[in-house]
């Protein structure tokens, strides 16, 4: 049977929110399963978003037998701004944040040249409240921005900010893998990030990226970026105060910029997540479950929650960002 046809919609449900789901009947054997259904990869590219049912995923390593048969290769993190726990080999944790507030939509590691295409998420504990996580259409997100801001961005790019140090994020070894200078240095020569050592020994560096692409496997022109998730107004209030008293406005973990180094204000941070929201379906959880997620056709996002929540997550299917028809290049000075 084509994989396609085992597409359905949850009950109670419409096709605008939630994402298409497939049901598996696995027998109790999942890895076999995925092996037999590889094509809800090309799905996954096609609807932005494929959530499978019935797969009984409850631990790490059961999750990893089940990505291997779906992809040819898991992919390692790097340049991390909030460190994952491993849990098996190319399996991690959630990255940590804090439970009572939401993750913005986000492409993950649109900041690097070379990031992963697919991202898997499996359900081991649900929480009791929340943590529900969303997927947003990125072509129909860039087709509902204004068509001027779009135009700046494609011209410009968008620039990603941010500061090293042993207090609060990922830190240069969790980043680069090496906190050796030489070995830093050598990365950002090789990836197109400026950086600059400060006296204390910490790290500030800057990268400028394209902010729509081209879909490598579909050609869907695609609002891909982590502009509005990785700026300072996206941040609770409070939370924004602390940082800029404690390390200054300039010394923010992270923060973003059009790419001429403008600042973006936060009406257009606030405008960005609210045509997010207009075009996100919701997964709610439920325990065994895996939610492929087109990595450049999709952005995706993690609501509050309350009590225990267990999913991990896997990334594969490197992409480099040569191979998306960028419209911005290198970050040249």
């Amino acid at each position: 049977m084509p994989t396609s046809s085992l597409l359905t919609y949850l009950d109670g449900n419409d096709q605008s929110s939630t994402p298409p789901t497939v049901v598996a009947d696995v027998g109790g054997d999942a890895p076999s399963w995925a092996g037999e259904h590889r094509g809800v990869r090309a799905l996954a590219a096609e609807h932005g978003s494929v959530l499978i049912r019935g797969l009984g995923l409850d631990d790490a390593t059961g999750f990893e037998a089940v990505a291997h048969q779906l992809t040819a290769a898991l992919v390692a993190e790097v340049e991390a701004f909030a460190p994952r726990q491993p849990r098996a080999a190319g399996v991690y944790a959630s990255t940590p944040w804090p439970e009572n507030q939401p993750m913005c939509m986000h492409h993950e590691l649109s900041y690097a040249l070379e990031f992963p295409g697919l991202m898997m998420f499996a359900c081991i504990a649900k929480p009791a409240v929340g943590g529900t996580i969303g997927v947003a259409d990125a072509a129909a997100v860039l087709g509902a921005l204004p068509t001027t801001l779009v135009a700046r961005f494609e011209r410009e790019g968008w620039l990603l900010t941010r500061s090293y140090n042993d207090e609060i994020g990922a830190t240069i070894a969790e980043s680069f893998g090496s906190d050796d200078r030489t070995e830093v240095e050598r990365y950002c020569q090789a990836n197109a990030i400026e950086l600059e050592w400060q006296p204390d020994g910490g790290l500030r560096t800057r990268q400028r990226r394209p902010a729509v692409v081209q879909h490598p496997l579909t050609g869907h022109r695609c609002w891909f970026n982590q502009i509005a998730f990785l700026n300072e107004w996206t941040m609770a209030p409070e939370v924004h105060e602390f940082l800029v008293d404690e390390y200054g406005a300039d010394g923010l973990p992270f923060n973003t910029r059009f790419g001429n180094g403008d600042p973006i204000s936060a009406d257009v941070v606030q405008l960005i997540n609210d045509v997010y929201e207009a075009n996100t379906s919701r997964v709610a959880w439920e325990p065994g479950d895996l939610l492929l997620v087109d990595n450049v056709r999709s952005a995706h996002s993690r609501q509050p929650f309350e009590g225990h929540r267990d999913v991990l997550v896997a990334m594969a299917d490197a992409v480099r960002l040569t191979d998306c028809s960028p419209t911005v290049g290198r970050l040249e000075r």
